[in-house]
């Protein structure tokens, strides 16, 4: 990691530790501390991606999610590595430019996911729920896919999805 993003995320971590302390004690937020307020609260330097409009058609349910797409290989190998939380509606997408087979894994990321891996067309292949965080093991496409979407382990079930729904994004052709 360069040194510019070890200084950033130090000073974040430093700046929500202080914040949280004086929450904890009830004292007043000083003003000065917006700033460092506003750092916290940002993704660690570099990850920051534009959010984009995703809706998962799942018989007649139509459900939306807010996502940050991986376009990058860079983009791509880091993905929600280092998080320790994804809001409920919110999710990654994985474009990896041509469809092929894939694998996926969970290095380095903290909270389980359900991996939704994509035909070129929309539809979901397959969906691997509820993975590990931290591990290794690879997960695999099991057929070729053009992208995979990450949203937070538990949504596939609770929402009913099931291969063969439709993922609705410009990504996708018609």
């Amino acid at each position: 990691m360069p040194i510019q993003a070890r200084t950033r995320s130090s000073l974040a971590g430093l700046a929500a530790a202080g914040l949280a302390l004086t929450a904890a004690l009830g004292l007043a937020q000083p003003a000065s501390t917006a700033p460092l307020l506003r750092l916290a609260q940002a993704a660690p330097a570099g990850q920051a991606t534009a959010l984009e409009t995703l809706a998962i058609v799942s018989g007649d349910k139509r459900h939306a999610f807010q996502v940050e797409v991986m376009r990058t290989p860079e983009q791509r190998a880091r993905g929600l590595m280092h998080r320790r939380y994804m809001p409920a509606d919110r999710g990654m997408l994985f474009d990896f430019g041509r469809t092929e087979p894939v694998a996926m894994w969970m290095e380095n990321t903290y909270i389980p996911l359900d991996m939704l891996f994509i035909r070129a067309d929309g539809t979901i292949a397959r969906i691997a729920e509820n993975t590990e965080p931290l591990s290794q093991r690879t997960i695999p496409s099991g057929e070729p896919v053009l992208s995979v979407l990450e949203v937070n382990g538990g949504v596939s079930r609770t929402l009913g999805l099931k291969p063969g729904d439709r993922v609705e994004h410009p990504l996708f052709k018609r």
